[in-house]
């Protein structure tokens, strides 16, 4: 009688790396046609994040618009391929703005995508961002606390503003509802990224710690959705998924040549700007849970 072997088959093998085969094919899909048609990205985003969302932007091949007057949405919020709303400074002044622009995108057909920075922090900002929900947006980013906070309508009563006091892990379920009850797919950032759209759920796995050390580079990976999403709106979830991989990858290859967070965040540009098809297939990681 032959001796039994406790090998992993290896058809669930070889099905495991096609499958994140699959995952990499599509990420490089989505980042060269982002650099071939240059979607137009309205970015309603915080004073801190500016700069860096719009070089993000800029170095993956989008055009960034830091559009966020009143007078201006109702003529230019229809010719963005995507809206980009991040809440960070958030004041009485700014939310109308967000708000109808949010509602011309919507009239218009075009994607938006949600940044509930520190969502949980106060009950003003929790309102605003419990409201902008309710408006359907395309994709909610968030870290762990934020979508935790989003999904019970709570303040946070240990909340840290914009740092997580949660892994991203702890927040699935959570987000996992939160998909279901808005619609939205939700994405939540930290040491894996975590993406559902209420049924399905996936890892990526690429990306650096010193990334927390970086000022608004969740905000930018956020503009960064908003540009994937763009391209093929009804493809959402795997827009969203491609764009956390592709800036944990440009993450990994700065942080080579990094020798702290100021030289990271120049080299995270640079790397974005930089990455090829084989750099991308080699070094996505991305697997359904």
């Amino acid at each position: 009688m032959e001796g039994k072997t406790n090998d992993p088959p290896k058809l669930e093998q070889e099905n495991q790396e096609e499958e994140e085969g699959t995952w990499a094919r599509q990420a490089w899909a989505y980042l060269s046609t982002v650099r071939k048609q240059s979607p137009l990205i309205q970015c309603i985003t915080n004073f801190v994040s500016m700069d860096l969302v719009a070089n993000v932007l800029l170095a993956a091949g989008a055009s960034p618009a830091m559009i966020h007057s009143i007078e201006e949405i109702p003529d230019f919020t229809p010719k963005a391929d995507a809206l980009y709303i991040n809440v960070g400074t958030l004041t009485p002044d700014w939310l109308p703005a967000m708000k109808i622009a949010v509602q011309v995108a919507n009239e218009n057909k075009k994607p938006w995508v949600l940044d509930p920075v520190a969502a949980g922090a106060s009950g003003f900002r929790l309102k605003a961002c419990l409201e902008l929900l309710r408006t359907k947006p395309t994709v909610v980013r968030g870290n762990a606390s934020e979508i935790m906070a989003l999904f019970k309508g709570t303040e946070d009563s240990n909340s840290k503003g914009v740092d997580s006091i949660h892994e991203s892990t702890d927040a699935v379920e959570a987000a996992k509802s939160l998909a279901q009850i808005s619609g939205s797919i939700v994405a939540v950032s930290g040491a894996v990224d975590i993406v559902t759209d209420g049924q399905r759920v996936v890892d990526a796995k690429n990306g650096v710690s010193m990334l927390q050390k970086i000022t608004a580079t969740g905000c930018s990976v956020t503009a960064l959705i908003a540009a994937f999403v763009a391209i093929n709106p009804s493809r959402a979830f795997e827009a969203t998924v491609s764009a956390l991989s592709v800036f944990g990858v440009a993450s990994e290859i700065g942080m080579d040549m990094a020798k702290g967070p100021a030289s990271l965040r120049m080299h995270l540009i640079d790397s974005l700007y930089g990455l090829d098809q084989a750099t991308v297939l080699n070094r996505v990681n991305i697997s359904l849970i």
